[in-house]
């Protein structure tokens, strides 16, 4: 398995509203997206506007392709329109579960 885990800072007050664009992900994306196996979002109880994910994908293969896909790029940005700056990316493969 391959995957990644990111941190995100939401813009004050857009914590809500990145919530709802991950779930609006697993609604509209996920069923098209070859691999995925699980995906999380955590945030911070003591930094509410801190976020972190988890992506999990069967093989690095499904990931990159599901990164390199034109509709994940057009979702991503609507996502960093939410946020602060660019995620913090750790990709990486999962040596255990």
């Amino acid at each position: 398995m391959f995957g990644s885990i990111f941190r995100m800072h939401s813009k004050p007050g857009q914590a809500r509203a990145v919530e709802e664009h991950m779930r609006r992900w697993q609604r509209e994306r996920r069923p098209k997206v070859a691999g995925v196996v699980a995906g999380y979002l955590l945030t911070s109880r003591d930094h509410p506007d801190e976020l972190v994910g988890v992506a999990v994908f069967d093989s690095e293969e499904n990931y990159r392709k599901n990164a390199a896909d034109p509709e994940q790029d057009r979702w991503y940005r609507e996502l960093r329109a939410l946020l602060q700056a660019d995620p913090e990316w750790n990709d990486g493969e999962i040596l255990a579960n």
